[in-house]
C-alpha cells in the first residue's frame, strides 16, 4: 500500500488542484476526536505510509483516546481501541456496524459480493453464511477434518525431527506456513501439493495476489468521483489479470471434482468443502439450491485466504512468546509431556484436558492477533455511540490489538502471563470483548473453531515433542516482535530456532 499511495500522490494533488475552491460541508461538532487532516485526503497520508498500521492507531489512541475520528479521502473512519467501545459495536450495536465497505479490490476477490468475508450486510450474506455454518464449518465436518490435520502436523514434526540430530536450526516460520498450506488444500480442495513444485508455486502465488488485492490501495475506494484514475494508472487491468487467474485456478479445481473419475469417494476418505459445495449446488431440493458457480469460487477464495494464514501466524507467535518466557514453555512442557507420556505424539482428544496450553494461546492472541485491525466495517445507520454522532457509510476499524492491551480491562496488560486465563470464564470465542482476534456478533470469523483446533494441535506437538533453543549468540531478550503488514500479521522476521528431540 506504501508504495501504491506514494505513485498516487501526484493524482491526489491534481484531484486537490481541481477541487481546491469546491465548498467543503462543515464538520459536525459531535465527532469524535482525531489527529489533524490535511486537505482531501484527510488522513491517508499517515495511514497509507506505515507498516504497522494497527500498532500506529494503538499509540495514536493513547492521544486521542479509544474512539478516534479520521478521514480517508472522502471516506469517514471510526478507530475503536478498548474493550467497553468494542462490546458497543460488536454486541450492543452490532446491526448499526455490520456491514462492509465496497472497496474495489475486494469486490472482484468476492466475485462482486458473493462471499462471506467482504460482502456488504444483506439477505444474500445471510444465506452465504448460514451455507458455510451448517454445511462446511459445522462442529461435525471440522470433526471430520481431523485426519488431514493430525496427518500434517505428524509430518511437519517428522520433518523437524530430521534436523534435530544434526543440531542445526531451522525456519519454524516456513515449517508451520507449510503445514497449514497442506492442510488448507486438503481440506478445502482435497489435493496435496508437492513441495517446491509447480502446483504449489502456483498456489503460493495465487494466496499473495489474493492477500494483495484484500489490502491494494485504489483512488476510487477514497475518492469515488474519480475512479478513472486506477483505469488510466493500470490498477485496474493489474487486478483483472490476477483474478482471472485466480478464476482459472477455481474453475480447474472445479472441473476435477466434476469429473466422474474424481466424484467417487472411498468411504475413508475426507469429504473437502468444494465438494460438498458442488453437491449443494445440484441438490435441487437444498434449501441452499441457489448456489452457483461464482458463490462457489468466492467461498473457495474466503477459505484460502482466511485459513491458509491465521493458524501459522498464531502459532508462531505463540513459539515466539514463549522462547522469551522460558518458565512459561517448561509449565506448558510439563502439562503436556505429564498427559502425553510416551505416546509419542498429541492428539485432538487430548486438548481439552489441557488447560494451561489453552491459557497460553489466549494469552498470545491477546498481545499477537493475527489480524489486528479484524476486517473493516461499515456503519449502516446513523447512531450514537460514547456520545458522538456516527453516521451512515462510515468505515470502522477494531483495533484488537489496542483492545488486546486496554488497561481499563487488563492488569499489567503488556506482559505475556498465560495464568491470567486459568480459573477464569474469559476466552477468546468473542464473548469477551477485551479479547476479540476472530471478531465478535454478526461477522465473526466463521472459521473459529477451526482456527482454534489447528494453533492448538501445532503448538502442543511442537512443544511436547521438541526441546527449543535459540541460535548461537542469539538471547531470548533479542528476539524481535516486529509485524509484516497485510490482513493477516506475521512475524516479520522468521522464527529460526534449534530443535532438540524430546527424550534424547
Amino acid at each position: 500500500m506504501i508504495l501504491l499511495l506514494s505513485s498516487t500522490l501526484p493524482i491526489i494533488l491534481i484531484i486537490f488542484y481541481l477541487l481546491h475552491k469546491t465548498k467543503q460541508p462543515r464538520a459536525l461538532t459531535t465527532l469524535p476526536p482525531g489527529p489533524p487532516q490535511l486537505p482531501l485526503i484527510g488522513n491517508l497520508h499517515q495511514l497509507g505510509t506505515v507498516a504497522d498500521p494497527h500498532i500506529y492507531l494503538y499509540h495514536l489512541a493513547k492521544k486521542y483516546g479509544p474512539i478516534m475520528h479520521m478521514k480517508l479521502g472522502s471516506i469517514p473512519l471510526l478507530v475503536i481501541s478498548s474493550a467497553k467501545l468494542a462490546k458497543q459495536v460488536l454486541k450492543i450495536q452490532d446491526l448499526a456496524f455490520c456491514s462492509r465497505p465496497n472497496l474495489l479490490g475486494q469486490q472482484k476477490l468476492s466475485y462482486n459480493s458473493c462471499d462471506v468475508g467482504f460482502t456488504p450486510y444483506n439477505e444474500q450474506w445471510r444465506e452465504m453464511k448460514k451455507t458455510t455454518r451448517i454445511h462446511l464449518l459445522s462442529n461435525k465436518r471440522v470433526q471430520s477434518y481431523r485426519p488431514i490435520r493430525e496427518q500434517e502436523i505428524a509430518h511437519m514434526i517428522t520433518n523437524i525431527s530430521n534436523c534435530s540430530p544434526l543440531g542445526q536450526e531451522l525456519n519454524l516460520s516456513e515449517m508451520a506456513m507449510a503445514a497449514s498450506i497442506h492442510m488448507v488444500c486438503g481440506i478445502v480442495f482435497g489435493k496435496r501439493y508437492e513441495e517446491g513444485g509447480s502446483e504449489m508455486k502456483r498456489f503460493l502465488q495465487i494466496l499473495e495476489e489474493s492477500e494483495v488485492l484484500a489490502t491494494s490501495f485504489y483512488v476510487s475506494d477514497y475518492f469515488p468521483t474519480f475512479g478513472l484514475v486506477d483505469k488510466i494508472s493500470g490498477r485496474v487491468k493489474r487486478a483483472d489479470v490476477m483474478c482471472k487467474g485466480m478464476d482459472s485456478f477455481y474453475q480447474e479445481l472445479i472441473d476435477e471434482h466434476l469429473d466422474s473419475r474424481s466424484v467417487k469417494k472411498k468411504m475413508d476418505e475426507v469429504e473437502d468443502m468444494l465438494a460438498v459445495l458442488i453437491k449443494l449446488k445440484n441438490d435441487d431440493e437444498s434449501s441452499s439450491s441457489g448456489i452457483t458457480w461464482e458463490i462457489i469460487k468466492a467461498i473457495l477464495m474466503d477459505m484460502i485466504l482466511a485459513s491458509a494464514g491465521t493458524s501459522p501466524s498464531a502459532t508462531i507467535w505463540t513459539m515466539t512468546a514463549l522462547i522469551k518466557a522460558p518458565k512459561v514453555m517448561e509449565k506448558l512442557q510439563h502439562e503436556i509431556r505429564s498427559l502425553v507420556g510416551q505416546r509419542g505424539k498429541v492428539d485432538e482428544g487430548d486438548l481439552p484436558k489441557l488447560p494451561y496450553l489453552k491459557a497460553v494461546i489466549n494469552e498470545s492472541l491477546r498481545l499477537y492477533p493475527p489480524a489486528p485491525l479484524l476486517l473493516p466495517r461499515e456503519t449502516i445507520h446513523a447512531s450514537i455511540l460514547d456520545g458522538y454522532e456516527i453516521r451512515p457509510k462510515t468505515m470502522v476499524y477494531v483495533n484488537a490489538y489496542a483492545v488486546g492491551r486496554d488497561p481499563e480491562y487488563w492488569e499489567n496488560p503488556a506482559e505475556f502471563i498465560p495464568e491470567r486465563f486459568l480459573n477464569s470464564n474469559i476466552d477468546s470465542k468473542g464473548q469477551d470483548f477485551g479479547l476479540i482476534p476472530f471478531g465478535s456478533g454478526r461477522r465473526i470469523c466463521p472459521g473459529m473453531s477451526m482456527g482454534f483446533l489447528t494453533t492448538e494441535l501445532m503448538v502442543a506437538n511442537l512443544v511436547y515433542s521438541f526441546d527449543w533453543e535459540l541460535p548461537k549468540g542469539i538471547h531470548a531478550q533479542d528476539l524481535d516482535t516486529n509485524p509484516t503488514g497485510g490482513l493477516v500479521v506475521h512475524k516479520k522476521n522468521a522464527l529460526l530456532l534449534v530443535p532438540k528431540c524430546y527424550g534424547v
